[in-house]
């Protein structure tokens, strides 16, 4: 780095003809431009300058090398110009992971991003692991519930409500619950945290918790609904997933005056000097569509 810098300082010196000039040039003195060219003359063994109380002008050896230098320093300058570009400009691969069910809550705004931003190549990965970002080289991940202390960056992202669902065929066979205590009669399909295998708990509006049997569990939602459709018992699952399915009639839900219990999505990512525009663009998009459990 110090030969570049001496490098730079020869080249603008030998251009402006003058010491002050190129330190102009370049935000500093006058003198740390004589030094650096002299540190550069020492290093290389030869005079490139000659010296008068009014102005310098180059040595032979000081044009030859001048020849050679100006080529490198313009190439330089043309380097910083590209990255520039390349910085201001969301361009680039961008890993994203998101929870199995996460494709329902980031495909129906993609194509608003794909056309904004088209230099991106979004690479995306839906799953209810654990990812570690930092060595799995992804960028952005959301994720949902308290988030542990960490390097990561977050932002809240918007949250969502839980309801519990079955279908007009389960029903056909067994009275909806009026009372979270009547849960314990019903075929329970529950949720199972891949991280911890803990069934996940349903909140009822403060009740105790409530010894649910377990008709079927899973590690992931969709084999959950796929069950509830089939008719196979309840399911307690995020609001957003089955909005449209109540909306049509294909599921009822229950016990609606008992929940309030709202989850919590985040967006995270490495945290860096820099925020790269893809990922800033990115996280922007994902703050301003996924309003992931408004009602």
């Amino acid at each position: 780095m110090e030969n570049l810098n001496g490098m730079l300082a020869f080249v603008r010196a030998a251009q402006y003809y003058s010491f002050a000039a190129a330190g102009e040039r370049m935000g500093i003195s006058a003198s740390a431009v004589g030094k650096s060219v002299a540190r550069l003359e020492e290093k290389l063994g030869v005079r490139l300058f000659n010296r008068s109380t009014r102005r310098i002008s180059l040595t032979d050896e000081g044009q030859l090398f001048f020849e050679r230098c100006q080529q490198i320093v313009a190439q330089m300058e043309e380097a910083e110009q590209e990255m520039s570009r390349v910085s201001a400009e969301p361009r680039g691969k961008l890993r994203v992971s998101m929870p199995a069910i996460g494709y329902r809550m980031l495909l129906p705004h993609l194509a608003d991003f794909m056309r904004s931003y088209p230099q991106v190549e979004l690479e995306l990965d839906f799953s209810d692991r654990m990812v570690d970002l930092i060595a799995e080289g992804i960028d952005v991940a959301v994720r949902s519930g308290d988030l542990a202390t960490s390097q990561l960056m977050s932002r809240r992202l918007g949250p969502f409500y839980f309801t519990i669902v079955g279908s007009p065929a389960y029903f056909a066979q067994n009275p909806p619950p009026q009372t979270p205590g009547e849960l314990e009669h019903h075929a329970c399909l529950r949720y199972r945290f891949p991280a911890s295998g803990q069934f996940q708990p349903w909140a009822l509006n403060g009740e105790p918790p409530l010894n649910l049997p377990v008709a079927l569990s899973s590690n992931n939602l969709e084999a959950l609904l796929q069950a509830v459709n089939q008719g196979l018992g309840l399911a307690y699952v995020p609001e957003f997933l089955v909005r449209d399915a109540l909306k049509a009639g294909t599921l009822v839900a229950v016990l609606v005056d008992f929940l309030d219990e709202t989850g919590k999505f985040s967006v995270v990512w490495p945290s860096s000097r820099h925020m790269l525009p893809k990922v800033r663009v990115f996280i922007d998009f994902l703050t301003e569509k996924q309003r992931l459990g408004a009602r």
